[in-house]
């Protein structure tokens, strides 16, 4: 095993630190899925490893991180926060790779989701593989849609597994292993009941702002920030009180992070983003976005603009002239302006919940101006582009 890197050196470069240490381990998963067979190992584990390695801020384990050294860690707490940041992203990966196929989009981070290569893979008439021995080889024709839908699923629950499994081998002392479990299984069923949630608002047409709220907070929220706030202060033992403030603190931050990448999901450039624009709406997403425009053209008797919010749900890909049309809708109901002042709001709170933490130091420092910086409170989404936090599930 690796020599512990010195907590100074992680603080240098958190997501440099945590990449080094995700490849690691990845590599370590690849070399046993090959072990099983060469084709899994291929297509899936080792396409798996490069999604995961490949892209994304790794926003969730520098929270962690940041929480971790802000509650007092230090060089001992290294290797642990190092572990459990990976398979942050490695249960983030899951839900990207899952959420692309429920989602049916193509792109995800400026490359093809996952699913999308499976199939471009079996449609491109990809060269054939060393024929396999085994009793049980079988080979898969295109068209490859379900396919590569089956294929995708497959690895969302490997990414899972591989995040499990780290947790479950962490080095930690028994009662920060017990606290740190106790989060990581929280984590987990909060993020599939979010995924859950936003899938009945589609599936209803959901146009309640207090269902789309409680959908922010255990798809996102949680999981992107408080609980990775938490584990981070479990990991340091913190004590109750300083924990519950920054999990206030993160859990508000996350809530205005998920409000923003609302926005984003139909102001958004998809250049900066990573993903089309107007998915959200094509899909049918119950997005807050979308239940305070409809109340507020409701309320108004803005007849015009409730047909043009309704017609787009679900509706199948916009046209650009489409995509503009219910942007204007959007804006003549004041909706997003009122999700910035809200954004706004949350990030104030959240600066109240981290004075309450009476913590101080350049490591707070850091966790406290990335706290701010994930809602990106003074960028209008609507007028400009996000940075690379925003990649959405």
């Amino acid at each position: 095993m690796p020599r512990p890197t010195a907590a100074a050196t992680v603080d240098a470069n958190v997501a440099a630190a945590v990449t080094s240490e995700l490849g690691r381990l990845c590599a370590e998963f690849v070399a046993y899925s090959r072990s099983l067979d060469p084709t899994f190992a291929t297509e899936v584990a080792e396409r798996l490893a490069t999604f995961t390695l490949n892209g994304g801020s790794r926003i969730r384990p520098r929270f962690l991180w940041w929480a971790m050294r802000a509650c007092g860690g230090t060089d001992t707490h290294v290797a642990g926060a190092l572990r459990i940041a990976a398979a942050l992203e490695l249960i983030q990966s899951c839900a990207l790779v899952h959420d692309d196929v429920m989602d049916q989009s193509a792109l995800r981070r400026g490359r093809p989701s996952f699913h999308a290569q499976i199939a471009q893979q079996f449609q491109s008439g990809a060269p054939p593989r060393e024929p396999d021995p085994s009793p049980f080889a079988h080979s898969v024709a295109a068209p490859a849609g379900p396919f590569a839908h089956s294929v995708a699923v497959l690895a969302g629950d490997l990414a899972l597994s591989w995040a499990d499994d780290l947790v479950a081998t962490v080095d930690l002392l028994p009662p920060v292993r017990a606290d740190v479990l106790r989060i990581w299984r929280a984590m987990r069923t909060e993020m599939i009941a979010g995924q859950y949630l936003d899938l009945h608002g589609q599936a209803t047409s959901s146009r309640s702002a207090v269902q789309a709220i409680r959908t922010v907070c255990l798809k996102t929220a949680r999981y992107t920030v408080e609980q990775p706030v938490a584990l981070g202060a479990a990991l340091a033992g913190a004590d109750e009180s300083t924990t519950r403030a920054l999990a206030a603190a993160g859990r508000c931050a996350g809530i205005a992070f998920q409000l923003r990448d609302d926005l984003l999901g139909v102001f958004g450039d998809p250049e900066v983003t990573g993903k089309p624009c107007g998915d959200d709406l094509r899909s049918g997403k119950a997005t807050y976005l979308l239940a305070l425009a409809h109340a507020r053209a409701r309320a108004t008797g803005a007849t015009d603009v409730v047909e043009i919010l309704h017609g787009c749900r679900g509706s199948g890909p916009l046209s650009g002239t489409e995509l503009a049309r219910v942007r204007e809708a959007l804006r003549s109901t004041g909706a997003p302006a009122q999700v910035e002042r809200r954004i706004e709001r949350l990030v104030r709170a959240s600066d109240r919940h981290l004075t309450a933490a009476h913590l101080e130091g350049p490591a707070f420092r850091h966790l406290a101006d990335l706290l701010r910086q994930v809602a990106s409170p003074h960028q209008d989404a609507t007028a400009t582009q996000p940075n690379d936090l925003h990649e959405g599930m």
